[in-house]
């Protein structure tokens, strides 16, 4: 009696049929095209003010000296009764996940939260637009790193239409009250806005496309949002101009290479904070190369 066949290996179906693929075949500008045929492995750094990614080696080395830092800082922070709110926004893919992790991977998970929010509940959306976002803060000792935050309102959800235009201003006119308020009260908040080039941005889309382990991390806002790039800078580009506050200002980060951007991301977080046996050599201020205010952000 012949043994059955071992039944045939068939690969699964890329995620939402295939869209990012086509959108590069079909509709991705000329130049982006040719970008990405020229970059077969490697980010793209188009613009970028270094030619070549950075080293794993120095890469490797620097990141665990800097979460040693963050483990000083943890400890400051528990107890000093200190509160930290950590931002992280910025375009689809510019790695916010990747660098939240670095940044949690040696901290106890109790102190340090990821607050990452589904879209609102038929509740929520009946509540005023801050509140679900209230109930995330840190309490005394604890640090809350926001995987996107209230800045939905200011980008994604105007420009997907998910908000109104009003709603979007009565935003606007509330938000430099709202986060004063969390910083008088003694937060210490910082905003960081990971920024990445649009042929960057779809090399990556593209490898989460085609990698099994990766496919989860795509949705129907980063397929529906590939063709929305200008309706993006120009909410960004206002976000920036009304909400860049003495106060609460924006750290622009430019993340086309991931590794340094973790770098830089890690030392502004610990910047903010003087903390015992801080080491100056490891916890220096960003690369203002890469790292500084909305004045380093471009559309392109």
């Amino acid at each position: 009696m012949k043994p059955n066949p071992a039944p045939e290996r068939t690969a699964p179906p890329l995620p939402f049929e295939g869209a990012i693929s086509r959108f590069l075949a079909e509709e991705a500008p000329v130049g982006i095209r040719e970008t990405l045929a020229r970059h077969d492995r490697g980010p793209i750094l188009t613009g970028y003010p270094y030619s070549e990614r950075l080293a794993r080696k120095p890469y490797e080395a620097a990141l665990a000296a800097l979460q040693i830092e963050l483990v000083k800082l943890q400890r400051h922070v528990v107890e000093s009764g200190a509160r930290l709110v950590v931002l992280f926004e910025g375009r689809d893919a510019a790695g916010k996940g990747g660098t939240i992790r670095r940044i949690r991977a040696h901290l106890n998970p109790r102190i340090a939260r990821v607050v990452a929010l589904p879209k609102p509940s038929e509740r929520e959306r009946g509540e005023w637009y801050f509140q679900r976002y209230i109930r995330q803060l840190p309490s005394r000792g604890e640090i809350a790193l926001f995987d996107r935050s209230w800045y939905n309102r200011a980008v994604i959800e105007h420009v997907f239409g998910f908000c109104t235009p009003a709603e979007r201003e009565r935003f606007f006119a509330q938000l430099g009250a709202f986060e004063e308020m969390l910083v008088e009260d003694g937060i210490t908040l910082v905003k960081i806005w990971l920024n990445v080039n649009r042929a960057e941005q779809l090399r990556r889309f593209l490898r989460r496309e085609r990698d099994p382990l990766r496919q989860w991390k795509l949705s129907r806002i980063d397929v529906e949002g590939l063709g929305r790039w200008d309706e993006y800078s120009r909410a960004i580009g206002e976000t920036f101009a009304r909400t860049h506050f003495p106060h609460a200002p924006w750290t622009v980060i430019l993340a086309d290479d991931k590794r340094r951007a973790r770098l830089a991301a890690i030392r502004r977080i610990l910047a903010a904070f003087d903390y015992p046996f801080k080491d100056p050599a490891v916890a220096a201020l960003p690369d203002d190369r890469i790292c500084a205010g909305p004045e380093i952000w471009r559309p392109e």
